[in-house]
């Protein structure tokens, strides 16, 4: 039985700053434990904090990109609640007045374009981290994270279904990327989500009761604990058990969820105004001198990309989520290249090769120039695209050389001389008299084995269209 599903999410963004949210500490991942701290940021009785006004505009410009509408007036609150990484007590957020509401992100939802609508966009402190491993009889807590700015970006229950949430996901990260907002490195904790996720039977029954999801350190494992988390409120929908309220953590490997606790309500975090920082009012030429710093944004790039260059709606989505990649494509066809090359080239071996070592085009001293001439290797007939791939552009891609030099040393040219492979197709039939033998039956599949024959003796230089066509004139003239 189908059920309805109801989908909401939390997303918490490091915001790209040197230094924390209400202190002069540095931001800086895999310090030393306790390393990056300060009275502040340590809670320490007397320590007053300061608001970072680059968080506060980088922020803001993360309201003006998602569409939302920006306050006017900028207060924070005291989120009471005890834990182990919280020295304070408390944690300085945004509660009934965040830095702005409203907005939303487009996604595909099969053929259509289906809007996500934001709740609110709010700024806060990121409590430190306890660390567990390090002895077994004790939980170590370090600080360092503690204070780090965060945007806390709150969608309406839009989305309905686990493929709906990755792609929103897909999509914010491409936005807050593109404006310069954040890095969105999920492995050093740059982007967080919560998922929350209820079930019901059919639109005439009230909405389900709502279970937060927690510990989601990746969009696999988001859409991967929204599949469980909606077949298990599914069977208990079926069997008449009662959905309970509650936060669940995500067990990446058993792929499963498990109850944490009850789910809390606003109330138990007892918000009050936050009174060490002044309320404070934002002007509207602010307001719009950080609109005018917003970027082409990815969707505007993606149907630019389809109209300029004729790029079907599939290569455009893949090369605008990430903007160096965006560039590297651009700054590629203006070299000359033709633009549908270079995006099989950068949607195929490029990703390939990224997907394979977890990194991201900065981590690859791969150039528009290296690229353009790699491809045009290929395209010249130089080159095989399998030797290409292979062999050539991973030497590119982790050490910046010449794809020349690469094909040099190694021996890699293609071959298209009609002589030499004249020679090695004739090896080929004299070496398979049966296999000939079935081609002039009347198996034309045959001539494949034979083709893969000469590719064999010639170690794969060959060029492959030239020995198909040779290797074809010469079976139907015997």
């Amino acid at each position: 039985m189908s059920h309805l599903v109801t989908i909401g999410l939390e997303t918490h963004v490091q915001l790209k700053t040197r230094t924390k949210i209400f202190c002069g500490c540095k931001l800086e991942f895999g310090g030393v434990p306790n390393s990056q701290v300060c009275p502040v940021c340590l809670g320490l009785p007397g320590a007053l904090p300061v608001l970072n006004r680059e968080v506060f505009l980088l922020g803001l410009r993360a309201v003006l990109a998602l569409q939302g509408t920006p306050s006017t007036v900028i207060k924070f609150d005291r989120k009471n609640y005890f834990y182990p990484d919280l020295p304070k007590g408390y944690q300085i957020s945004q509660y009934d007045s965040p830095l702005g509401v409203g907005g939303s992100i487009e996604i595909r939802s099969g053929d259509k374009t289906k809007k996500i609508r934001l709740n609110r966009l709010h700024l806060e402190e990121d409590a430190g981290k306890l660390i567990h491993d390090n002895s077994p009889d004790a939980s170590h807590v370090d600080l360092n994270r503690a204070g780090t700015p965060l945007a806390e970006i709150v969608t309406e229950p839009d989305l309905e279904s686990p493929e709906e949430a990755y792609d929103y996901l897909t999509n914010l990260k491409a936005i807050l990327k593109s404006i310069g907002v954040s890095d969105c490195d999920m492995e050093k904790g740059h982007l967080r989500c919560d998922a929350n996720v209820s079930v019901r039977k059919n639109e005439k029954d009230p909405l389900g009761k709502r279970v937060e999801i927690k510990n989601l350190n990746s969009f696999k494992a988001v859409k991967a604990a929204l599949h469980y988390e909606i077949g298990r409120q599914s069977e208990a929908v079926d069997k008449g058990e009662t959905i309970v309220q509650e936060t669940r953590l995500w067990d990446d490997d058993r792929q499963k969820t498990i109850s944490m606790r009850s789910k809390e309500q606003a109330h138990d975090y007892r918000y009050f105004p936050e009174p060490d920082l002044v309320p404070f009012s934002v002007a509207k030429e602010e307001i719009e001198k950080e609109r005018k710093k917003i970027p082409e944004l990815p969707k505007e790039k993606k149907d630019r990309f389809m109209k300029q260059y004729r790029l079907s709606v599939y290569d455009a989505d893949l090369l605008t989520q990430d903007l160096a990649i965006a560039l590297l494509f651009e700054d590629a066809v203006r070299l000359g290249s033709d633009a549908k090359t270079i995006a099989n080239w950068i949607t195929g071996p490029v990703f390939n090769y990224l997907g394979e070592h977890a990194t991201g085009i900065e981590g690859t001293k791969l150039t528009p120039a290296l690229l353009v001439d790699t491809s045009g290797l290929v395209v010249r007939g130089d080159l095989s695209l399998q030797a290409a791939r292979e062999k050539v552009l991973p030497e590119v891609m982790e050490k910046g050389r010449k794809p020349q030099e690469v094909v040099l040393e190694k021996g890699l040219a293609q071959v298209s001389d009609d002589a030499a492979i004249q020679g090695w197709i004739k090896e080929a039939l004299e070496s398979n008299p049966k296999v000939v033998q079935d081609f002039k039956s009347g198996k034309e599949t045959a001539a494949m084995f034979l083709i893969g024959q000469v590719m064999k003796k010639s170690q794969g230089k060959a060029n492959p269209g030239k020995v198909r066509e040779l290797m074809i004139q010469r079976l139907k003239a015997l």
